[in-house]
């Protein structure tokens, strides 16, 4: 049985900047837990505030807004729509923004960062689920409909070569809390932790401190006004445990990356753009390239990477 759905967690612990901390301290706002579903997973929101409730429903309202536009299990969903039909006219704001990213980043990587790899991972998830290997006609379909240049994207229209699916899951958990850090600045709102799977800090803590980040592999990262993504090729894979082939599909090989790091996690402005290049870094081989890579945007950090 394949291994193919990614626990993801969205944890949001926000202070009241409308109430002196003094105020909010005599008053004892007690933690308030939100938890339904993001992205085919878990998630969870935890928030000390006086309108908890009612800003919870607003970021469940979001997330399923978001749903809406990049789950590959909503068959309604404008990627769903636009896998299934080859074309999507007047896309919506949200996936001409993170095809925009996924872009940069994927001129940044030369090409290892590669959205079109959704069929590849289709034969491999498929071939998992069967238990048994690909076939070699269904994988040299699917390396025919890699190619990043063959995504043409307008504000009117998105168009996919014929045969091409676009996944954007080493791309859009993070994406997804970037738009909840809009939400809620735009309310007013800081200190306050986002976690999709990708964390982004709206300001620091309650207390005006970093928010201690903990890495699975250990160690933590101090956050503040800032995002941090973590990759791991064999935390998912096709088929069993670590026995299985990574979730990280290299677009130019046409197969699963070699599991050479165990983590590596990434800081930057942003968690969409952290997560990208999380992603990316674990099919470079050696961690100069990774650096170098890094080093083509600003105000990316590489916090931590781990050799298997």
């Amino acid at each position: 049985m394949s291994t193919i759905s990614r626990r993801r967690v969205l944890t949001i612990l926000a202070a009241a900047t409308a109430l002196p901390a003094t105020t909010m301290a005599e008053a004892e706002i007690p933690l308030q837990t939100w938890q339904g579903q993001a992205l085919g997973a878990r998630a969870t929101l935890r928030l000390a505030h006086p309108d908890a409730a009612a800003i919870s429903a607003r970021v469940a309202s979001e997330i399923d807004r978001l749903e809406d536009v990049f789950s590959l299990f909503r068959p309604s969903s404008a990627l769903s729509r636009l896998n299934r039909e080859g074309s999507l006219a007047a896309p919506p704001f949200e996936l001409l923004q993170c095809l925009s990213l996924a872009g940069r980043v994927h001129d940044a990587t030369e090409g290892l960062f590669d959205p079109t790899v959704q069929p590849l991972w289709r034969v491999y998830a498929d071939a998992a689920i069967a238990g048994r290997p690909p076939h070699s006609s269904d994988l040299t379909a699917a390396r025919k409909a890699i190619g990043w240049n063959n995504v043409q994207f307008a504000p009117d229209r998105i168009v996919l070569k014929p045969g091409m699916a676009l996944t954007l899951n080493g791309i859009a958990q993070g994406f997804i809390a970037d738009r909840l850090a809009d939400l809620l600045g735009e309310e007013g709102l800081d200190n306050v932790l986002i976690d999709t799977g990708e964390f982004r800090a709206l300001g620091g803590d309650p207390h005006g401190d970093a928010w201690p980040v903990h890495l699975a592999a250990g160690g933590q990262v101090p956050l503040k006004s800032r995002a941090l993504a973590t990759s791991a090729p064999k935390g998912t894979t096709f088929g069993e445990g670590t026995t299985g082939a990574s979730h990280i599909l290299d677009p130019k090989k046409g197969a699963p990356v070699p599991a050479r790091w165990r983590e590596i996690s990434v800081s930057a402005p942003s968690a969409g753009l952290a997560d990208a290049l999380s992603t990316a870094a674990c099919l470079f081989s050696e961690k100069s390239g990774i650096n170098t890579c890094l080093g083509k945007f600003e105000k990316v950090r590489l916090e931590s990477i781990i050799a298997v």
